[in-house]
């Protein structure tokens, strides 16, 4: 089995939220919600899958990030290699632009959310910052 490399941004708005999205009905993990990001490309680096996966998938353009962690996580039918983006800074308005769900979610909220398994050690991560500075800020 192939491990899949997706780059993941944690996408903070300054207001002590960041951006989830709904996985599509066709999608592996169907109706749960994720970090947004997508497949890495041969030749590309993070950053550059990163801020082409987020255009893409929100419309956005990344100004700042920066890594946060790497997370590999074996399912039954699928290895990810999850690398994690703290995105700070964004140009344009979020939306769900291959027609999945979009929400901003203030960071105690994120437990009352359903993730795929390997989202887990993410949003573990999340709400440890946000209680390392006494913010709401990732």
């Amino acid at each position: 089995m192939s491990r899949v490399h997706v780059a993941v941004g944690v996408i903070e708005n300054g207001a002590g939220a960041v951006l989830i999205s709904r996985r599509g009905a066709s999608q592996h993990q169907a109706g749960k919600w994720e970090f947004p990001g997508g497949k890495v490309e041969a030749g590309e680096s993070l950053p550059e899958a990163l801020a082409r996966e987020l255009y893409e998938e929100l419309g956005i353009r990344v100004l700042s990030c920066r890594a946060l962690m790497v997370v590999d996580h074996d399912y039954v039918d699928k290895q990810v290699r999850l690398d994690v983006w703290r995105v700070t800074s964004f140009s344009g308005e979020p939306t769900g632009r291959e027609g999945q769900a979009v929400s901003w979610v203030a960071i105690p909220a994120l437990a009352g959310y359903v993730f795929p398994e390997a989202n887990t050690p993410i949003v573990e991560a999340v709400m440890a910052l946000r209680s390392t500075d006494g913010t709401d800020k990732v």
